[in-house]
């Protein structure tokens, strides 16, 4: 197989090299870089893996010096190590490890899958012409790469690294990759091991799958097996409780065809640039917008079976968006997510209902509007999508056709509003908090806060537009 790297990779690469003088023929380029190298899948800033014999920290801080780059230890006992190097506009990592065992053989049958066990020697890597046959490949990994398999090298993978059953279905549904079944059934009978694994760990496993087009699938699988509730036990109580007319399945499986339609949803409006920005905006170092949402639309019921009442023959949920504030904030510092990711999520869930009670209306009045905006500020146009996702979920006999069609016509309605209010310059202030404690004699308080609100709110919906108005508004307001 004829390989070529990258001009960056292979500067990296002949920089090592030269670095590692005599030791050279004991560096191989394994793993994730070669199968995506097979794959034809280029990546932006690729993580490359090496390994040699031994001494891979001490080799690496070196190295690391050599390149001037950055250097952290990841597993010491294992000789685990990391650098990062800056070239240009992107950021390389170059990953170094100890071989798991006496030989390279031995290393690559401690890994985790088939497909991340070829192996290519450093000094072939960088030939002009590498020798036919260089390509190292013990376990099968090219037939493994050709069916778009996903296996495990040895039966103690799940036992050695717990994650790698979260791994299985991220590669999954990264690659579109099948697991073969003597993987999933390892897989689910190992599953409770995960409970050991470090939650920032599994984080980062559950992001990748939700930031493919297709998390439902993989997701719902992991359900079937008994996986999913591993992570998030708070699923368990959803499954199989009923809804009434409205609905025509339970919550859990509700909440699954939620996230199905929201990601047909995604994919209808991939073309719209303004939405597709928005979506992708970070709002954490590695996780974007659209793949939270996800979890919201994962999470926006979960509040439900706490809520459920029957009154008569009505089934009631009141205050489930409350109740799934509370469960989803607890989820939230399980994960360990960023402040302003849990504030995001907050409002996907809290504010779920809320299009629903607009789309009522043929034509929500312009204070409900600017009020939607206002409560859901950046996530307006999230928990829009959310809900048309939701609706799309909801095919009970009691739903109709045309509260369906109001209701979508209503949310695309709000998203192109809150784009347009994004656009929009912030008018100017007709009155500040000195303004009204002189006009009206009042001590600095809370109820300065309130006046303003009420005058921002007048002023958006155009029912004030000067100085004057302002004042009398406010008059008005302090009698009431």
């Amino acid at each position: 197989m004829h390989f070529k790297l990258e001009p960056q990779v292979k500067k990296l690469l002949q920089r090592t090299s030269r670095f590692s003088g005599d030791k050279k023929a004991g560096l191989y380029l394994v793993g994730g870089y070669l199968r995506d190298f097979v794959l034809r899948r280029r990546r932006q800033n690729p993580d490359i893996d090496i390994c040699l014999p031994r001494g891979a920290v001490g080799f690496a801080a070196g190295l690391a010096g050599y390149l001037k780059a950055g250097f952290v230890v990841l597993d010491r006992e294992h000789g685990s190590c990391r650098i990062v190097k800056k070239l240009k506009d992107d950021v390389y990592t170059l990953d170094f490890s100890d071989w798991r065992g006496p030989t390279l053989a031995d290393d690559l049958l401690h890994r985790d899958f088939t497909i991340n066990t070829l192996a290519l020697s450093l000094r072939d890597a960088l030939a002009s012409k590498p020798q036919r046959g260089s390509w190292i490949d013990l376990y099968g990994a090219a037939k493994d790469l050709k069916s778009n398999t996903i296996r495990t090298v040895n039966p103690r993978a799940f036992d050695e690294d717990p994650l790698r059953i979260l791994r299985a279905f991220s590669l999954a549904a990264i690659l579109g990759f099948k697991i073969e079944k003597q993987t999933l059934s390892l897989a689910q009978a190992k599953a409770a091991k995960l409970r050991r694994v470090s939650f920032e760990r599994v984080r980062d496993e559950l992001f990748k799958i939700l930031d493919t087009p297709h998390s439902h699938k993989c997701l719902s699988l992991m359900d079937g097996l008994g996986i999913l509730k591993i992570i998030i036990p708070e699923f368990e109580p959803m499954r199989g409780v009923s809804q009434g007319p409205y609905h025509h399945l339970d919550i859990l499986k509700h909440t699954f065809e939620t996230l199905r339609q929201l990601e047909d949803l995604l994919e209808e409006l991939r073309h719209k640039k303004q939405l597709k920005d928005y979506l992708d905006e970070p709002l954490s170092a590695s996780r974007r917008r659209f793949a939270l949402m996800k979890l919201g639309a994962l999470l926006h019921d979960i509040g439900k079976p706490r809520a459920r009442r029957r009154e008569g023959r009505k089934i009631k949920f009141h205050g489930h968006e409350r109740i799934g504030c509370r469960i989803s904030e607890d989820i939230s510092r399980r994960l360990k997510l960023s402040n302003a990711e849990w504030r995001a999520l907050e409002k996907m869930v809290f504010w779920h209902l809320r299009p629903g009670y607009l789309g009522d209306y043929e034509e929500p009045s312009r204070r409900a509007i600017f009020r939607y905006l206002r409560d859901t500020s950046e996530e307006a146009a999230s928990v829009l999508l959310i809900s048309l996702a939701d609706q799309r979920a909801t095919r009970g006999p009691l739903t109709t056709r045309s509260s369906r069609l109001r209701h979508e016509r209503v949310c695309f309605r709000l998203i192109g509003e809150y784009f347009r209010e994004k656009r929009r310059k912030a008018p100017q202030r007709l009155v500040t908090g000195d303004d009204l404690i002189r006009e009206f004699k009042l001590s600095p308080s809370p109820l300065i806060g309130k006046l303003l609100g009420e005058l921002k709110e007048l002023q958006a919906i155009g029912r004030i537009t000067n100085r004057r108005e302002a004042l009398e508004a406010a008059g008005k307001y302090l009698k009431r």
